[in-house]
């Protein structure tokens, strides 16, 4: 009986807790990539790569030579060797960069370095091993997206004219690597290279995709409100590129109860809704530990949902910026160096 009492009192107990990990550095961490459940890369502040390849029993710190003033605000791993680590920062003052591994991490090539003013990257992912898209804040009223066919070696800037106008003050947040999102697939004589980018700053959060990395791209709505430190902070779309989640809020606000949450079901041409979460305010990150069960974090706490957005249950009040999962493993990272990992 007393037993059953707890469970009723205390239902997101029976999931499981975050269980913290020693990163080895105090960089302050907005970029995690997790390739497996043992192989994650997280990105950081002064230039620092971490790596762990045994789950988080161990984990190497580095620092990119040369990067000491960059801030990685995203990171892309392929396995435990090949991983991208993208600096956010005003180009014109050579934060603007680029880099590869193939060794993981014993050196690194700067392959896309640019001082044109008004470039802030904000995030970068990859449908495969040559096709990926790294994006910016705009420059005259357009996203700056640069494409890559050669696995990251080479970018070449996507032309404006397939790009919608921006609203004015409408930008994106290098919060936590989720601003864009690509799902994609080839098989036999199907595939698709779909591709999302979140924005705030003015209005409503808006949703910016692309059917195929050769059309033009289109924009709709969501109901998160946006502000000049509010909007759509990160994105998670299903494999197939169909059913998504935009979560978002007010960095300057971080607590506050707001409309958080967004849900489509027909690969963004339209969004609804969803539950605010629990607890509310700001998510930056959102990703699928198991099945239907979505991982949401933000500085106001964590929790989950496994209905796509329409309940959440809180897991804790801890604070982090950004989550990745793979393997039944989701690792979710924060200031000073701060790692956890949460477990199906």
């Amino acid at each position: 009986m007393k037993l059953l009492v707890l469970l009723l009192l205390f239902p997101f107990s029976l999931f499981a807790q975050w269980q913290a990990q020693n990163s080895n550095t105090d960089a302050s961490f907005r970029a995690v990539s997790a390739v497996s459940n043992k192989v994650v890369w997280i990105g950081g502040t002064k230039g620092t790569f971490v790596r762990t390849t045994n789950g988080g029993e161990t984990w190497e710190a580095g620092v990119v030579p040369g990067a000491e003033n960059c801030d990685f605000r995203d990171v892309y791993a392929f396995s435990a060797k090949v991983a991208f680590l993208m600096a956010a920062g005003p180009a014109e003052e050579d934060q603007a960069r680029l880099y590869r591994t193939g060794n993981g991490g014993k050196t690194w090539e700067l392959v896309y370095r640019t001082k044109q003013k008004g470039v802030f990257f904000d995030s970068i992912d990859f449908w495969n091993r040559w096709d990926g898209l790294v994006f910016s804040d705009p420059i005259d009223g357009k996203w700056f997206v640069l494409q890559t066919t050669n696995g990251g070696r080479n970018w070449k800037q996507v032309s404006p004219s397939k790009l919608p106008p921006l609203q004015k003050g409408e930008a994106a947040f290098a919060a936590s690597g989720t601003s864009l999102i690509t799902r994609g697939y080839k098989w036999r004589y199907n595939n698709y290279q779909k591709a999302w980018i979140a924005s705030g700053g003015a209005g409503k959060g808006r949703v910016f995709s692309s059917q195929t990395h050769t059309e033009n791209w289109k924009v709709t709505e969501t109901p998160i409100p946006a502000g000049p430190t509010s909007g759509i902070f990160g994105l998670w779309f299903d494999p197939q590129g169909q059913i998504g989640i935009a979560v978002g809020g007010d960095y300057k606000d971080e607590k506050a109860a707001s409309q958080n949450v967004a849900v489509t079901t027909d690969g963004g041409q339209t969004w609804t809704a969803g539950t605010p979460t629990n607890p509310p305010g700001l998510k930056e990150g959102i990703d699928r530990l198991s099945g239907k069960k979505l991982v949401a974090v933000g500085p106001s706490g964590t929790c989950y949902t496994e209905d796509y957005g329409k309940t959440w249950t809180k897991i804790d009040d801890s604070a982090f910026h950004s989550i990745s999962c793979s393997g039944g493993r989701c690792w979710a990272v924060g200031a000073k160096g701060k790692v956890a990992v949460l477990s199906k």
